[in-house]
């Protein structure tokens, strides 16, 4: 691993990149800054680690001092899968990234066994600056293509987390039609599948259309503060109407467990299903 100054004018810190040492670190920092740079990286200012693609694009942040919080709204948003389960035996995560949602679910849900599919080995080679737990009889990492994963799958999990992102946005391997028909036939009879989409609004209108037909329209979305993103829910079971009464008793009793707003998060989604969100996001655009 080499080590950079940071390359932002005012933040200090430094940058880890994994490198051969015998790289000069004049050219590697010329290269950051210049956007040719292709490898994930790592920069560090003392309170926050946080995993870039590009210097525009930050995949993740960890709390040095709190590694297991969860620092951005959309991954708080994403664990609103708890609202609609009884129990959660099995997730698979598509997407490591830093480790944010592996890290909480692996501390917060002892319960859970975790598999999470990474196809970067760069990404992976940096688990241990992210405190990522070590691979057990509950939690492993797996270096493989997430389309190619849900392909030979022959588990059910109980729960999809999709937060597979580039630097230069979704995957390509996740096939907007194809890949949501065969996660929803993966998932267990209740199953959840979670999605963080972002980036170009055309991409996300794409994914979220794939979505709402493979799941027929058993979805329901939320946006994440003013950048544009949304958290979008979609359930395997076409009969599954939730029952919000429910949903709000299982949200007061989740917000003593979870440092998260669950509570306010049920509003959102009761709000957005009432209002019919959906279709108006997909009107809009």
């Amino acid at each position: 691993m080499v080590e950079l100054p940071s390359p932002f004018s005012c933040e200090k810190g430094v940058v880890r990149l994994l490198e051969d040492r015998g790289m000069a670190p004049a050219t590697l920092l010329r290269h950051l800054l210049a956007e040719e740079y292709d490898r994930p990286f790592v920069f560090d200012n003392g309170q926050t680690r946080s995993l870039y693609f590009s210097l525009k694009y930050v995949q993740s942040s960890m709390n040095t001092r709190d590694p297991i919080s969860l620092e951005f709204a959309y991954t708080r948003k994403m664990m609103s899968f708890l609202l609609f389960q009884h129990q959660t035996r099995h997730i698979l995560m598509l997407g490591l990234g830093g480790g944010s949602l592996a890290k909480y679910c692996h501390a917060h849900l002892p319960q859970c066994r975790i598999d999470v599919v990474e196809i970067d080995p760069y990404v992976i080679g940096f688990r241990e600056q992210f405190f990522i737990p070590a691979d057990d009889s509950r939690f492993r990492v797996i270096h493989d293509d997430a389309a190619s994963y849900i392909e030979c799958c022959t588990e059910n999990p109980d729960v999809i987390m999709l937060d597979a992102f580039d630097r230069n946005g979704v995957s390509a391997s996740i096939d907007c039609g194809a890949f949501y028909v065969k996660a929803r036939a993966l998932l267990s009879t209740n199953g959840i599948l979670v999605a963080n989409l972002a980036g170009a609004v055309t991409e996300r209108m794409a994914h979220l259309a794939a979505m709402r037909e493979a799941f027929d329209d058993h979805l329901l979305i939320m946006q994440v503060g003013d950048d544009g993103n949304h958290v979008v829910i979609a359930f395997r079971n076409g009969a599954f109407d939730p029952c919000w009464r429910w949903v709000e008793r299982k949200a007061n009793v989740l917000k003593y467990r979870h440092r998260i707003d669950f509570p306010r998060i049920a509003q959102k989604l009761e709000r957005s299903r009432k209002l019919g969100y959906l279709d108006r996001v997909m009107k809009a655009h």
